[in-house]
């Protein structure tokens, strides 16, 4: 019997270096991926006007032939509107966007030439087939079409009452998870239709894929939204879901929920180099809890004609036509001549079905302004030069070290006297404010 991954969308949806660059901003040297976590879906939805395209991946592990996904969709979708994607084309969007780390080396301070004092916010903000016969089935579910896309066996289904879509699936050896007929009777009501692939064994054998490729599909619906309750009813724990948003004009943002800028620009210990992605992850968890599991993270927010610093190149014009973009050739961007009129929005939550009872809606806002979530190491300078200006370097750094320390606790909550520890900067008890020495 399948095991089903019921995925949600509606405007559709569901559920999915080259070398280090130098910049004014500093070097790259870390990125923290959609590998760092489990239970991860990636979605990818390109939209302008009424026109989408989706791109749906997700994290599933297994016996190809228990996989079969089910999405409510807004209309019947023909051959042509289902594609099979390239698993790489996510990959490479995910380092483009993912949360980096750079870093800086102080200067000796006896010279003249001083740093200027970051700020980075400043910076970041300056410019730089036919359908197959219908069938009447006895559990009021009528199959509008049937195709096999790449090594996707494809069904759409309309049905009027939840139970006769459940009995349906049921009969034809899908397990449901206890609790779907709820949630598909209310996609039933909106008139959604439902898009259920399975994997074509002989195809994906004749092709000779060996890891399930993305799904892709476009169609046209004034809706601009992500119907993610699907994806909670057999969950057997909060999930990871990033979705990456190619928009024309600006920032895409949720209106049902709140979307929150992730803690950036903050400077960090150096031992952070080798352990980047358990910060990450700790990070991530504790705005989790303090927003009580209600938002969603922006994690990237740029046009993808540069970046700075980048943690990949940019995606190329044919990379995000692939992806759905499909305005490229609109004028002023004519056979790659102008800009680049192509806005990055990454954003993440973790969700299950208690915190986020609603489908996400979207809108896109005229917001360009860029953002990252970038993290600073800066490298103190380990010269024995003893001018003024490097005296007082010295009695700036232990207190600029602190800072970091205690800004890397509150991020993470990691222990503060471990980091200290790995720092080099454990404080003596006297050296303690008072009441520090009450509690150890």
């Amino acid at each position: 019997m399948k095991r089903i991954s019921i995925l949600g969308l509606s405007t559709l949806s569901t559920l999915f270096f080259s070398a280090a660059a130098i910049a004014f901003c500093g070097f790259y040297v870390a990125k923290a991926d959609t590998k760092l976590f489990n239970k991860a879906s990636q979605v990818v939805i390109a939209r302008h006007d009424d026109k989408t395209v989706i791109t749906m991946s997700n994290d599933f592990k297994g016996n190809p032939k228990e996989f079969a996904m089910v999405i409510p969709v807004p209309t019947v979708l023909k051959k042509g509107q289902i594609h099979v994607g390239d698993r790489a084309l996510l990959d490479h969007l995910d380092a483009y966007s993912s949360p980096r780390l750079v870093e800086y080396f102080d200067e000796d301070p006896c010279r003249k030439v001083e740093l200027e004092e970051f700020r980075m916010s400043d910076l970041l903000g300056a410019k730089k087939s036919m359908p197959a016969s219908a069938t009447r089935e006895k559990a009021l579910v009528t199959i509008e079409a049937k195709y096999t896309v790449g090594e996707y066996d494809i069904i759409i289904l309309s049905a009027k009452e939840s139970d006769g879509l459940e009995r349906w699936l049921i009969d034809n050896n899908y397990k449901i998870p206890q609790g779907a007929g709820r949630v598909l009777e209310g996609y039933i009501k909106q008139g959604m239709k439902f898009f259920v692939a399975k994997v074509n064994l002989k195809e994906q054998a004749r092709l000779g894929f060996a890891t399930l490729r993305p799904l892709q599909v476009a169609f046209e619906s004034p809706k601009f939204m992500l119907p993610i309750r699907l994806g909670t009813v057999n969950a057997d724990g909060p999930q990871e879901l990033f979705i990456y948003t190619l928009t024309q004009k600006g920032r895409v943002e949720t209106t049902n929920y709140r979307t929150v800028k992730l803690p950036s620009n903050l400077g960090l210990p150096v031992f952070i180099k080798n352990e980047f992605g358990d910060f990450y992850k700790d990070l991530f968890s504790q705005q989790v809890k303090k927003e009580n599991m209600k938002t969603l993270f922006l994690e990237y927010a740029w046009n993808m004609a540069w970046c700075d610093p980048c943690a990949a190149d940019p995606l190329s014009r044919d990379e995000l036509k692939k992806l759905g973009v499909f305005w490229l050739d609109e004028a002023g961007s004519k056979r790659g001549k102008g800009p680049l009129p192509v806005f990055l929005t990454r954003l993440h939550l973790r969700y299950d079905a208690a915190h986020f009872p609603e489908d996400l809606v979207f809108q896109e806002t005229s917001d360009s302004q860029n953002f990252q979530a970038r993290y600073i190491l800066r490298h103190p300078w380990q010269g024995e030069r003893d001018c003024a200006a490097a005296v007082s370097y010295r009695e700036n750094l232990s207190e600029r070290q602190e800072r970091e320390a205690q800004q890397l606790a509150t991020l993470t909550g990691w222990n503060i006297e471990t980091i200290r520890k790995k720092m080099g900067i454990e404080k003596n008890i006297e050296d303690r404010p008072w009441y520090e020495n009450l509690w150890g």
